[in-house]
């Protein structure tokens, strides 16, 4: 008993959710439009380092220009700029010091949101994640200082592993450093044109850029919040009316009257109509695709490509036309209409190939997703060929 029950649940689950995944038409499709965009930013860098934490926090800022060419690619130019920390420990002497900097740097940037979960302009949160390079250019740096105060005060912590020689690298003057960067972002929808914005990121320099003689790549960290503008319309939207029920039979006959003279014991001048033969003008098969992004034809619909060709065998003069159709539920326009391409030349090919029917007698068209010939979303992964 308790098993019959299970099994009505389910059955009554599975009519819930197939009913839940019905279309309604008509419905929107939103197609994504290049656009460019703004970013203006601040926040707080660390500057990789063995003082304490807080010693090594500046403020920072970051300007950036970005184009967002697919729903999921897109680059930018960012400007990171401000200031970078560093520190030691010297006996009991804590020194600091600090210097400006700023970073132009082209990042390419991936949308995983449309990605994953496919491209929504009226979404509230959009996750990336980027990658990219540029160059450091740093000045005003205080080691100099710090190091001459150093010597003067503790002349022996040179001898002794202090100050001055764990500074070997101090520079002076304005440097020109590249680094590489990679970091996480994550958007907050507050209307089409703007968003709020928050960013961690990571970069790498050589060595020298602490002015401290470590054997290992330098690092600073930049956590950074602000306005995200875009600039012109960033998505166009389409509607899709319900399809409408295809007309199920196409096939039709004719009759041709001919005349015929009759024997000469008649009238030479009269003649008789009578019927000649019988010819289909038009005879279809249409050969479905039911898995979603299929383009090879399965051996049960390959029945129906050897109907096509037998019929044309037996009518030498006539030609067919395979037309390929794509689901408006799956993919997006460009895919949908590749693939509705493909599936129309699978037949052809087949036709050529298999049966030996002249390319001549064979014409190929598709329609993507725009036009549906089936009421049914799955059967509208079809080709269809008709015979004239």
């Amino acid at each position: 008993m308790k098993i019959k029950k299970i099994f009505m649940s389910c059955l009554l689950l599975a009519g819930v959710l197939s009913a839940s995944a019905q279309e309604e038409y008509p419905k929107t499709v939103y197609d994504h439009n290049p656009y460019w965009y703004i970013q203006l930013q601040g926040g707080a860098q660390y500057t990789l380092g063995e003082i304490d934490f807080s010693d090594l926090i500046s403020p920072n800022v970051q300007v950036a220009l970005g184009r967002q060419f697919t729903p999921v690619f897109g680059a930018r130019l960012a400007v990171n700029a401000w200031q970078s920390k560093a520190g030691i420990e010297a006996g009991n002497t804590t020194y600091k010091w600090n210097w400006k900097y700023v970073a132009p740097g082209i990042d390419l940037t991936f949308n995983l949101s449309n990605l994953f979960c496919g491209f929504n302009p009226n979404r509230i949160f959009n996750f990336s994640v980027f990658a990219g390079a540029g160059a450091n250019i740093g000045w005003d740096n205080q080691i100099n200082d710090i190091n001459a105060a150093a010597a003067a005060l503790y002349p022996y912590t040179i001898a002794a592993g202090g100050a001055s020689e764990n500074t070997s690298y101090a520079w002076d003057g304005t440097k020109v450093r590249m680094f590489g960067r990679a970091g996480i972002a994550a958007d907050f929808k507050v209307s089409n044109a703007v968003s709020l914005g928050l960013e961690l990121n990571a970069n790498t320099l050589s060595d020298r850029y602490n002015s401290k003689k470590a054997g290992n790549w330098d690092w600073y960290f930049n956590a950074l919040a602000g306005l995200k503008i875009n600039l012109g319309k960033t998505y166009s939207t389409r509607t899709i009316e319900a399809p409408k029920v295809p007309e199920k039979v196409i096939e039709r006959v004719i009759e041709r009257v001919v005349e015929k003279p009759v024997p000469q014991t008649v009238e030479p001048t009269r003649a008789v109509a009578e019927k000649k033969e019988v010819v289909d003008t038009k005879f279809r098969r249409d050969i479905f695709y039911l898995k979603a992004g299929k383009t090879w034809i399965d051996k049960t619909e390959q029945k129906k490509v050897k109907e096509v060709a037998d019929y044309m065998k037996e009518h030498p003069n006539c030609t067919v036309e395979v037309t390929g159709y794509a689901d408006v539920g799956t993919g997006n326009p460009t895919i949908n209409r590749n693939l509705s391409q493909r599936r129309a030349q699978a037949v052809a090919n087949m036709l050529t190939r298999n049966y030996g029917i002249k390319k001549d007698r064979i014409k190929v068209d598709y329609k993507g997703d725009t036009i549906q010939p089936f009421a049914k979303e799955i059967e509208n992964r079809v080709a269809i060929a008709i015979c004239e």
